[in-house]
């Protein structure tokens, strides 16, 4: 099976979801016995990739290509997709290839499974995806020919990609056929207030048990602590307490921080989807049954009023 995963970048740098995308296609290869192949548009980017254990990086340079446009991104992959002959091209589901995957999937006549948290080899190589807001999963097997994969942030762990020593190979695309009908603008900004918690290493989470929004001051203090950012479940949102920016969840952002440190979140599986793929999940909650602590690397029942200011004083004595 041959893997041929879309590297993004972001001003030089490799866009997380993109690695994500990475790890699962090395996961892929390896229950398949197949090879991974990484593509870039970007130069700057393609000595990092090659330390990853791919079989190759194909690198497609155009001026065209420099800044996002969905016409000549949709125009590169296919000229690369008829030469390489991928039997899975994958994507990182970012806002970028939610508009031109879809594209590249009808221009090449070829499947599309979108959005997917993981996959299992069953039978046949399944992909899992969630649907009705986290409530279930659904499987979705191409029976078939080559097909096209985005994976959302957090399904896979970025620390665990495999490093390797891969050569990298320029491939040539034709985009004078392009008719550019698009103009592209400044790239789209959050508003000022608002923060992109998936870049975010640390995250500190408050739920319904934080009881009061001057409550929030205690967990803040906490974040900056730590360098990291606040967050919240969608009560805490509901309640305007905190921005909408900072929900995570099915409706809110999905994360994969190294360090999340849930505090009064009981664990509704619409808070979960958006924050089980962090690579340390601590729970504090006076619940001893809340359904976090099921996926909880270390848990804590106990009054978060009386242990984070705890917490708070031993970190800054350190």
């Amino acid at each position: 099976m041959k893997i041929l995963v879309y590297i993004q970048q972001d001003e030089g740098k490799i866009n997380s979801v993109s690695l994500e995308a990475l790890k699962g296609s090395q996961e892929i290869a390896a229950q398949t016995g197949g090879t991974v192949s990484a593509l870039s548009f970007n130069s700057d980017i393609t000595s990092q990739l090659a330390g990853y254990n791919v079989s190759e990086v194909l690198l497609a340079e155009d001026d065209n290509l420099n800044i996002f446009n969905p016409l000549f991104y949709l125009k590169a992959m296919e000229d690369i997709a008829k030469a390489e002959s991928p039997d899975i091209i994958v994507f990182g589901h970012s806002y970028e290839a939610r508009d031109w995957a879809p594209r590249l999937s009808a221009r090449l006549d070829i499947p599309l499974i979108s959005d997917c948290i993981g996959f299992k080899m069953e039978d046949k190589l399944t992909f899992i995806r969630s649907i009705y807001q986290g409530k279930l999963n659904s499987d979705s097997v191409v029976n078939k020919g080559a097909f096209i994969v985005s994976f959302q942030s957090g399904a896979f762990r970025v620390d665990g990609l495999q490093s390797g020593s891969a050569e990298i190979r320029n491939v040539t695309v034709d985009l004078s056929g392009v008719s550019d009908s698009i103009s592209p603008e400044e790239k789209f900004q959050e508003a000022e207030q608002a923060v992109d918690l998936t870049q975010a290493d640390v995250i500190v989470s408050v739920g319904r048990g934080i009881g009061k929004e001057e409550n929030i001051e205690m967990a803040r203090e906490l974040s900056k602590t730590l360098g990291g950012e606040i967050a919240a479940s969608r009560p805490v949102v509901d309640a305007g307490w905190l921005e909408s920016s900072r929900q995570v969840g099915s409706s809110g952002q999905t994360v994969s921080p190294k360090l999340y440190l849930a505090l009064g979140i009981s664990g509704a599986i619409q808070h979960v989807v958006g924050m089980k793929g962090s690579k340390n999940i601590v729970v504090i909650n006076k619940d001893a049954n809340a359904p976090l602590f099921e996926i909880a690397d270390y848990g804590v029942v106990g009054d978060i009023f009386e242990i984070v200011p705890k917490l708070i004083s031993v970190i800054q004595g350190s």
